[in-house]
C-alpha cells in the first residue's frame, strides 16, 4: 500500500477546520496530520510535520495567506492549494498566490459557513492528488516585467490574424499561460484563443493581469469581438467559446451550452469550432491539465489540417490533457514549455517569410497526406548565457 498524503489544513474559521478534515477522511489515501488558525501557526506546523500539501485560506489574521506563501516557497517549496472565498479582492489576491507557486486553487462554497462543504469534496480530493504529483516537476519560473503595465497596447493598425491558435489549459495554466505568452512580441501576426478552466468571475481578472504583464492585448472574450492579429482572447467561465467568419470579420461567439468533458468552458468546443471555421490556417495547442477536454478536439483541427500541438509531458503540472491526445495520435509536435512561445512566434508571427513558409509547408502536408505515427518533439532551447 502507497503513503498517504500527508496535509495540512490553515483556516482562521475553527469550523473550517474541522469540516475540511471531515470531507477529506471518506478518501483513505489521504491524511490530514494537523490544523492551524493562521501564516505563523502553519510555518511552525511545517517545520515540524513531514508534508505532502498545505490547504489554506488567503484571508487570515496575523499573517495572511499571500505571506505564508512567500515564506513556504523562500524556505522549503511545499504544493499549495488556495481554498478561499470569491469576491473580486480574493480573485486578485488568488491569482497573484497562483503567480507565487500555488499549485491550484478552489472557491468555498457560498454556503460553506453554514457547514456545506459536501459538494465540493470530490473535487478538493483530486485537486489534492494532482498537487502531490505536482511536487515533482521543475517548470520554468515566472517573471512579471511590470513596466509593461503603461505601454498602450492596440494603438497599431487592426490587421486579420495570419493564423487563428487555439489554447487549452487547465490545472497549472496560470502560470504556463504566462509563461508563453511572454516570448511572443507584441507584432505577433496571428491571433489568439483561450479556454482556460476557470470559475467565471476570475477569468476577467485573468486576462487583465495577463495584459499587465505581456506585450500581446489581452481581454476577457465577449460575442461580437473580431480576431486581429497580435490579440488574445480569454474564454469567461462558465460560457463556451466558438468563432464564426462574417462579412464585418472573423469573430467570437460565446455561448451557454450544456457541459462538455464536464466543462463549461470546453477546450474542445473551441478546437472543434476553429478547426471546422478556419481549416489550414487553425493551430491547436493542449498544454497542461487534468483529464482530456480537448483531445478530441484537437484531432478535429488536425483533420481539417491544421497544426496540432501538445505540451510535453515533463514540462507540465498535470500531463493529463496533452498526454491524452499524444497517446491517440492527435498532436503533430510535442513542445515544452520552455519553447513554446518561441516557436509561435517564429512560426507564426511577425517574419512575414516564415509565416509564408509555414503556409506552404502546411499546405504541402494536406495535399500529401503522410502519415504522421509519431509527433515532431521539439527540444529546449535555453536562451541563458
Amino acid at each position: 500500500m502507497s503513503e498517504r498524503i500527508r496535509v495540512l489544513v490553515v483556516d482562521d474559521s475553527a469550523l473550517m477546520r474541522k469540516l475540511i478534515p471531515a470531507i477529506l477522511a471518506r478518501d483513505s489515501s489521504i491524511e490530514v496530520v494537523g490544523t492551524a488558525m493562521d501564516g505563523a501557526f502553519a510555518l511552525k506546523k511545517i517545520e515540524e510535520l513531514k508534508l505532502d500539501v498545505v490547504i489554506f485560506d488567503l484571508e487570515m489574521p496575523r499573517m495572511d495567506g499571500l505571506e505564508m506563501l512567500r515564506l513556504i516557497m523562500k524556505r522549503a517549496p511545499l504544493p499549495i492549494i488556495l481554498f478561499s472565498t470569491h469576491s473580486k479582492e480574493g480573485g486578485y489576491a488568488t491569482l497573484k498566490a497562483l503567480a507565487l507557486g500555488a499549485v491550484d486553487f478552489l472557491q468555498k462554497p457560498k454556503d460553506a459557513a453554514a457547514g456545506r462543504l459536501e459538494e465540493i469534496a470530490d473535487q478538493l480530493i483530486a485537486k489534492i492528488k494532482v498537487a502531490k504529483r505536482a511536487a515533482k516537476r521543475k517548470l520554468p519560473p515566472v517573471t512579471v516585467v511590470e513596466e509593461r503595465s503603461r505601454v498602450r497596447k492596440g494603438a497599431g493598425p487592426t490587421l486579420p490574424p495570419r493564423r487563428v491558435i487555439a489554447v487549452g489549459i487547465s490545472t497549472g495554466g496560470p502560470n504556463a499561460l504566462q509563461y508563453m505568452l511572454s516570448q511572443i512580441p507584441s507584432n505577433f501576426l496571428s491571433a489568439m484563443l483561450v479556454v482556460q478552466h476557470m470559475p467565471e468571475g476570475f477569468t476577467e481578472m485573468f486576462a487583465k493581469r495577463l495584459d499587465e504583464c505581456c506585450p500581446l492585448e489581452v481581454h476577457e472574450a465577449r460575442s461580437g469581438d473580431l480576431l486581429i492579429a497580435g490579440r488574445v482572447l480569454i474564454c469567461p467561465g462558465n460560457r463556451h467559446m466558438m468563432v464564426r467568419r462574417m462579412p464585418r470579420g472573423d469573430m467570437v461567439v460565446l455561448s451557454d451550452g450544456p457541459p462538455v468533458n464536464g466543462h463549461r468552458p470546453s477546450a474542445d468546443v473551441l478546437f472543434h469550432s476553429v478547426g471546422q471555421e478556419f481549416g489550414l490556417l487553425s493551430v491547436g495547442i493542449l498544454m497542461t491539465g487534468m483529464g482530456e477536454d480537448g483531445a478530441e478536439g484537437l484531432g478535429a483541427i488536425k483533420a481539417a489540417g491544421g497544426m496540432t500541438i501538445a505540451q510535453s509531458e515533463e514540462s507540465c503540472v498535470v500531463s493529463g490533457m496533452p498526454r491524452a491526445a499524444i497517446l491517440k495520435g492527435y498532436a503533430n509536435k510535442v513542445i515544452p514549455l520552455e519553447s513554446l512561445g518561441t516557436f509561435l512566434a517564429n512560426h507564426y508571427g511577425a517574419d512575414k517569410d516564415l509565416g509564408e513558409k509555414a503556409e506552404k509547408d502546411e499546405k504541402t502536408r494536406k495535399n500529401e497526406k503522410v502519415e504522421e505515427p509519431k509527433p515532431e518533439r521539439i527540444p529546449v532551447h535555453s536562451q541563458r548565457s
